[in-house]
Formats: structure tokens, sequence, C-alpha cells
């Protein structure tokens, strides 16, 4: 029965230790640019660059991100770093993070947009985390909608 009691007691402070902690806002992401690398065989790889602000009045450590890229409802690609940093309170950071396409989704994007009449307004979703330990790991999401360019057709 005390042990009943203890794991009570236990379970009671764990619970009003979490309702104490401060308030902290979600990171806020932002892609900043893609840019091409060198892939292997099939597949096309990426260097997404996001930029990573920390709205908190402490110092955010990370250990790692995870990238999973979503384009006009289909999972397009995902990459991982294991690059380390901080983002100091009320800072902001790039972060670099290699992904993959596989040849599949490359198809399978190609064909969808062929059947676009404009490659403008298309919309994406970058899902992914920092990781900063067992209670420090960060999750995050980013939407919006990426315009490519078309052809050009200009006078002389």
């Amino acid at each position: 029965m005390r042990s009943l009691h203890a794991v009570l007691i236990s379970l009671l402070l764990c619970l009003s230790a979490c309702s104490s902690l401060p308030n902290r806002d979600p990171l806020k992401i932002n892609v900043v640019d893609v840019e091409p690398l060198q892939g292997e065989g099939m597949e096309v790889r990426f260097a997404v660059r996001i930029r990573v602000q920390n709205p908190n009045d402490y110092t955010l450590t990370y250990s790692g991100v995870a990238l999973d890229l979503d384009i006009n409802g289909q999972p397009f690609a995902s990459g991982v770093t294991d690059e380390r940093g901080t983002i100091g309170r009320f800072s902001d950071t790039i972060v670099s993070v290699p992904v993959s396409v596989s040849a599949f989704s490359m198809i399978r994007q190609t064909y969808g947009i062929s059947q676009m009449e404009t490659l403008n307004n298309m919309p994406y979703v970058l899902r992914g985390k920092l990781s900063g330990g067992v209670f420090n790991t960060k999750r995050f999401v980013d939407s919006g909608t990426l315009n490519l360019p078309g052809p050009t057709t200009g006078s002389r």
C-alpha cells in the first residue's frame, strides 16, 4: 500500500513540475533556398536551407535536423544532418539540410505537374525537427506555395 502511495505522490510531483515550465513559443521556420547537389544514380539531391528563428528567452542547442518535404500534396524529399549548433535567445540562424528525392517521387511529381496549367502556387509542406535531447527536441511545420519559373517569352 505504501508503494502505491509513493507512486501516486511521485506522479503528482511530475505533473506539477511540468505545469511549472515557462511558456515556450514555437520555433519559426522559413525555407530560404533550395540548391542542387551531386546525386547518385537515379537519385536527385538538394540542399534545403531553412531559417530557424528562436522567439524565446533561452538559448536553444540542437544536435541534428530531420526534414520531410511534400509538394503538391505528395511526399517529395527527405533528409537529415548531424549538424550541431545553438540559436541564441531572440535570434535566428540558417541551417542547411541535404535532402534526397527518389526517382519514383520525381516521376510522380513530373506527372502531377504535367497535369497543371501553370507551375505557380504549388503548395508545399515542410515538416521537421531539431534534435535537442529527450526533452528539448523541437518539431516544426512550414507551409506555403512555390512559384517555379516557366518558359520565358520575350521580344527582341
